[in-house]
């Protein structure tokens, strides 16, 4: 659906939990615990169907949590959430998939020692030939098997990989594997594309294509929902944004809206930022609260952009 027809937000209120005009997924009263730890309370919240909604958040905010339960690689200890009016509570996540919604990782999930082409033909959702009694029976499945060579060949060429076609997955660049996730998400055909953190560890020259497929997205009719912590980013593509802080949802609205959103400046800063006499400058803090990712390493060395995605728990 072209953007010019969606439903304006201009009327939603600026407030966590805001009701949207036609909304593809709403969440109610979804908590996950770990141990006594609260990593995400969300009472309520929205995605609006065919728009680009970030979701943003210091680090320990809950953001991976909370897509690691809608789409159902996590359990959540209470609440419900539906996704085109369907309910998706306890739903394994690859039949989330199969519905419509996928989603890409942190740290990419690409099959290492299959070729790219193999990577993208695995992502292909109600493959005939997956039957062990079909198999047997070439006439049954060939046809839709040349049909979704076609179209991971067409999505290849669009994410610049189609030269890559027969290398090894795991031959490829941070950047590329970040392609191949988000063209393999798309064999599904999906109505709502979830991406984790799809910036980070890539290299500032495919940056601007990354930002360029995921504009492609909402062009092509399709919902996006991604976490980041690049705000320039957030800035540039997104049109509506919620922020989380401590596992609850803290503010919602425009990106130049919840950037000078006092709660948004305070979850990033901490609340005695702007008290007189306070011990930490203001233009000091961000070294201290901003996303690991950009500011500093783990204790192991490691960038902690690198770490596993199911890390971020809280």
């Amino acid at each position: 659906m072209p953007a010019e027809t969606l439903p304006s937000l201009a009327d939603v209120p600026r407030e966590p939990g805001a009701k949207k005009p036609d909304p593809i997924l709403v969440a109610d009263g979804v908590v996950r615990r770990f141990g006594g730890l609260t990593a995400v309370n969300v009472q309520h919240v929205e995605i609006p169907r065919g728009r680009i909604t970030a979701l943003i958040g210091p680090n320990g905010a809950g953001k991976t949590t909370f897509f690691n339960l809608l789409t159902g690689f996590d359990k959540p200890d209470e609440g419900s959430w539906t996704f085109n009016g369907k309910q998706l509570g306890g739903v394994a996540a690859h039949r989330v998939a199969r519905l419509g919604m996928v989603r890409t990782f942190q740290l990419t999930k690409a099959l290492n020692r299959l070729t790219v082409m193999d990577n993208m033909l695995l992502g292909a959702t109600g493959q005939k030939g997956e039957n062990f009694f079909r198999a047997l029976i070439p006439a049954i499945w060939r046809s839709q098997e040349k049909e979704i060579i076609a179209r991971a060949e067409e999505l290849l060429v669009r994410f610049k990989l189609d030269a890559k076609r027969n290398d090894f997955a795991g031959s490829l660049s941070g950047g590329q594997r970040k392609l191949l996730e988000m063209a393999r998400a798309l064999m599904v055909r999906p109505d709502m594309v979830m991406l984790d953190e799809p910036m980070a560890g890539v290299n500032p020259a495919l940056t601007q294509s990354l930002l360029g497929h995921v504009k492609a997205l909402r062009e092509d009719g399709m919902t996006v929902l991604f976490v980041e912590h690049d705000m320039d980013m957030v800035r540039d593509i997104s049109d509506w944004v919620i922020v989380m802080g401590q596992g609850a949802v803290i503010a919602e609205g425009t990106p130049d809206e919840v950037m000078a959103d006092p709660r948004v400046i305070d979850a990033y800063l901490g609340s005695q930022h702007d008290e007189p006499g306070a011990d930490t400058p203001v233009a000091e803090a961000p070294a201290a609260s901003q996303p690991a990712a950009t500011v500093a390493d783990t204790a192991d060395g490691t960038p902690a952009a690198d770490k596993p995605a199911g890390e971020e728990k809280a």
